[in-house]
């Protein structure tokens, strides 16, 4: 009898031993709590209100430090009909940051890749300029450096006697590479892209983690720019994306973008 208890102990004791291994197994493989601050975010630009201004395209380049002859902040325009009955037509533009982004599952390096939020990142320093990425994109919003950038603002030759060449005045006014540098461009991405790497609209990173607006929406003069979380039901993007009918650009080849339009201009809508 007694031998039969103490096999009955031994028996519960690796029973015990067996479900508690179990458990702490489990507990490794179950999927990790999610993050409550993970958003998806996304932006719309109501073109009844926006005026083809262009500040945003202005203001982006003072932000990231973007170079001549790259627009990371674009523009779409055509004229249609004929005199009298013509109709201009302004489409602001930028990186789409595609749920299914095209560039993202085409780099090779993973240089493209997606963030915690939803926003298309690029690291420079995996990237090897390939350009597989703008091929690509259907919206043509990535560019290419291929030359050191900012190169008029290294230039020592003067404009005429007397005045100061490029080199000097930004020496002068203490800029890093050019005159109106922002620093803060540089705390989650280089200040200023090298050469032999591409480069996009990263919908000001640096300003999200903080809680702030991207900038092009800050200082946009007409208010035209909403920006906000589409998994927050009390956002005001979820808001406006109910209560009108949006549209985006080249929707039918489902890349999911994440840049909403709505509305359209109609001078109809305001008094003479």
């Amino acid at each position: 009898m007694e031998n039969k208890k103490n096999q009955r102990r031994d028996f519960l004791k690796k029973a015990g031993l067996g479900l508690a291994t179990i458990a702490s197994v489990s507990a490794f493989s179950s999927p990790l709590p999610t993050n409550e601050e993970k958003k998806r975010l996304a932006m719309i630009v109501d073109l009844q209100k926006c005026t083809g201004c262009g500040a945003c395209t202005l203001v982006c380049k003072n932000e990231n430090n973007v170079q001549d002859g790259v627009f990371w902040a674009n523009k779409i325009c055509k004229t249609e009909g004929k005199f009298p009955n013509v109709r201009y037509d302004y489409i602001p533009t930028l990186c789409n940051h595609c749920d299914k982004a095209p560039c993202v599952k085409v780099c090779p390096t993973q240089a493209m890749h997606k963030d915690e939020n939803g926003i298309t990142m690029h690291d420079t320093e995996k990237c090897v300029g390939c350009r597989y990425c703008m091929v690509a994109c259907p919206y043509q919003v990535i560019s290419y450096n291929g030359e050191k950038p900012h190169k008029r603002w290294r230039s020592e030759e003067k404009l005429m006697v007397g005045t100061a060449s490029p080199k000097e005045l930004n020496e002068k006014v203490g800029g890093d590479t050019i005159p109106y540098y922002n620093p803060e461009r540089a705390e989650t991405y280089p200040g200023i892209r090298p050469k032999n790497v591409v480069e996009k609209c990263t919908f000001c990173d640096h300003l999200v983690k903080k809680g702030e607006k991207p900038r092009c929406v800050q200082r946009c003069p007409s208010k035209a720019r909403t920006f906000g979380d589409l998994d927050n039901p009390n956002d005001k993007v979820v808001s406006l994306l109910g209560k009108h009918s949006p549209f985006r650009l080249k929707e039918n080849l489902g890349t999911e973008p994440k840049v909403f339009y709505i509305r359209n201009f109609n001078p109809g809508k305001y008094p003479r």
